[in-house]
């Protein structure tokens, strides 16, 4: 297992995430939110990482609302 270029708990599922990332083009902001909802607890603390992903989360929705003119 190689930590620093394919960890584990990026891998979940048979994809690695920032393959699945790419592939959609989401960004990084979206991109943050799916690899902290991806890895949630499997690094760490669940919570914690949630709480990133919505950090995250809610960025992309302000910004999203800025371009809106909101």
């Amino acid at each position: 297992m190689d930590n620093v270029n394919s960890p584990a708990h990026y891998k979940d599922g048979g994809i690695e995430t920032i393959d699945y990332i790419e592939a959609k083009q989401l960004g990084y902001s979206l991109g943050n939110a799916i690899k902290y909802i991806s890895r949630a607890g499997k690094k760490g603390d669940r919570l914690e990482d949630l709480k990133k992903a919505q950090w995250y989360l809610a960025r992309e929705i302000y910004y999203e609302q800025k371009l809106r003119g909101g």
